[in-house]
């Protein structure tokens, strides 16, 4: 190992130190130092030792070197999260479970649904399935899953804003016998 690679071990618990400083964390203080190290040996032709000087400390030292390289790279990396915004949740849709309250009326107008419209409403809604998938699964035609969805919805909807809960929704068909 020559002299250089053998003076950024010896300097390496000092940058680590620093980096920790620099950011609270110490698994982005570790990432922040390997970074450091990594383009200290990539780019060392432009590090100049004056004759006489010191390896570590000093205006023509390694160490400053070293900072000057770890002070860049964490501006960077701050740059670098300024333009990119990473969430959990979209901002305009509420985590799921925030309101106790909605989950349990959901849960309450989904039992309340007929089966059929309660099963055609969890395959195409929560499943995520095509009306053909849908179709396929309960093995009734596409159009009886089209409109049992249909219905299924707007009972849904009867319930939730607080319209009549059981009675069934009116119809103009007559049965004729």
């Amino acid at each position: 190992m020559e002299a250089f690679e053998r003076q950024l071990v010896l300097l390496a618990p000092r940058l680590r130190r620093h980096a920790r400083g620099l950011t609270g964390d110490t698994t982005l203080a570790d990432d922040l130092v390997q970074d450091t190290l990594e383009r200290a040996l990539r780019y060392r032709w432009r590090f100049r030792l004056r004759p006489g000087a010191f390896w570590g400390d000093g205006a023509d030292g390694l160490l400053p070197w070293l900072l000057t390289l770890m002070h860049r790279l964490r501006l960077n990396t701050l740059r670098r999260a300024d333009l990119i915004t990473t969430t959990d949740t979209l901002p305009d849709v509420a985590a799921p479970g925030a309101d106790p309250g909605l989950r349990r009326d959901l849960l309450d107008a989904l039992a309340r649904l007929p089966e059929a419209q309660r099963a055609v409403l969890l395959l195409v809604s929560l499943e995520q399935f095509s009306y053909a998938e849908a179709a396929q699964v309960l093995e009734v035609p596409i159009g009886t899953v089209m409109s049992r969805l249909a219905r299924a919805r707007e009972h849904m909807r009867r319930l939730l804003d607080g319209g009549k809960t059981d009675a069934a929704p009116p119809t103009t068909l007559q049965r004729v016998k």
